[in-house]
């Protein structure tokens, strides 16, 4: 689980907007660029390479 803290200075790296949380999947989610960045071991992988399309 991410701490608030980092949940709130996290950004998007693509547009560097908002992320949404989505605890129960291990997903971040930027919805202005329509992609989830995964959680891998509690740490947030924001590469835009590895970003995932919905």
């Amino acid at each position: 689980m991410l701490s608030q803290e980092l949940l709130d200075i996290l950004a998007c790296p693509k547009c560097k907007g908002d992320l949404e949380y989505k605890k129960e999947d291990d997903q971040l989610i930027c919805n202005a660029c329509r992609l989830i960045y995964h959680i891998r071991e509690d740490i947030p992988v924001m590469l835009i390479d590895e970003a995932e399309p919905f």
